[in-house]
């Protein structure tokens, strides 16, 4: 349907052939990319996690400490999980995260997102891999984030859609 091509737009991975996507009313080619890019942050579907530990994997870009990373981890449902880990945090993801489940390599790559702070977040079918009671979980706690953020969702799960603002369904790339 063009979700995917619509993420791609905003992040300006490339540009429209025709019309304007602005945000707060600015064309987003005037905005650098790099400002552009640390500012939307996108959380994939099959997140790209490093062979390290996995908080040096949510802690990527920053310089933040255990306890910054856990409560990001709290906020992506994932800490109690890491906390059962043999090493904890210290725990080696392996290449790609091999060593984790798909649902929780999307909830180490939503709590690396949420450790920026970034004003627009986009999540590309990346709860796809959690149970409705993670995802549910995982919403409430966007919802109570201390910093202002807009919030794009890509789902196919009416459920993970349902406390949206807005919904828009797209149909062989229209709006419908």
């Amino acid at each position: 349907s063009g979700k995917s091509s619509l993420i791609h737009l905003l992040n300006r991975i490339y540009d429209p052939t025709s019309g304007v996507i602005t945000i707060d009313g600015i064309d987003i080619k005037e905005i650098n990319k790099a400002y552009l890019r640390k500012n939307v942050q996108i959380v994939l579907q099959e997140p790209f996690l490093y062979s390290k530990s996995i908080k040096e994997n949510i802690g990527v870009a920053t310089s933040a400490g255990l306890e910054e990373i856990r409560n990001v981890a709290q906020r992506a449902s994932i800490d109690h999980v890491i906390q059962k880990f043999d090493q904890g945090y210290d725990t080696e993801v392996g290449e790609k995260g091999v060593t984790l489940s798909g649902g929780q390599k999307q909830r180490v790559a939503i709590a690396r997102t949420l450790m920026l702070k970034s004003p627009i977040v986009v999540f590309d079918d990346s709860l796809s891999a959690l149970d409705s009671k993670t995802d549910a979980a995982i919403q409430k706690s966007l919802n109570e984030l201390d910093y202002p953020v807009t919030t794009l969702m890509i789902t196919h799960r009416i459920n993970s859609a349902r406390s949206a603002d807005q919904i828009i369904v797209l149909d062989e790339g229209r709006i419908v």
